[in-house]
């Protein structure tokens, strides 16, 4: 068994929508997840086939020192960011409010819930440029194809 097993529903491939305030859903994105060999990794990667949102690349894992997991962004525009992730009773979350690679000019943070059939997961980023107030970003929808 995988020390990141838990993170298992997540595994497969993903068409992803995402909602602007004030704009319809925009389509037409993917992601997929796979576990590297040994199971200690679980990487993401994504394509969005819009010119202003990159495609990219993230690694998960357990960091012990922290105990958290860890996911490591990088996406074709060069930006690489670290986000504390969680993966609990169907929630999965991503949170990123201390300097890493990037500047941190503002801070994240994704809330998104798996369906109870493992089918969709329906979410929304937050940011907060103050340290203190969040606010909507933009909603994402993935609904699983394979």
């Amino acid at each position: 068994m995988s020390a990141l097993d838990y993170l298992r529903p997540l595994v497969g491939s993903w068409d992803v929508s995402v909602t602007f305030p004030g704009a319809g859903p925009m389509g037409g994105a993917t992601t997929e997840f796979e576990f590297m060999d040994g199971g200690l990794f679980l990487v993401q990667r994504w394509t969005v086939p819009v010119p202003e949102a990159p495609d990219g690349i993230a690694l998960i894992g357990h960091d012990e020192g922290r105990g958290t997991l860890l996911q490591h962004y990088f996406d074709t525009r060069g930006v690489a960011r670290v986000y504390e992730m969680g993966f609990d009773g169907g929630v999965w979350t991503l949170e990123r409010t201390t300097p890493d690679f990037s500047d941190l000019n503002f801070w994240q943070r994704f809330e998104g819930t798996l369906s109870e059939d493992g089918q969709a997961i329906e979410g929304a980023w937050q940011i907060c440029h103050d340290e203190a107030t969040w606010g909507h970003d933009f909603g994402m929808t993935y609904t699983r194809r394979t």
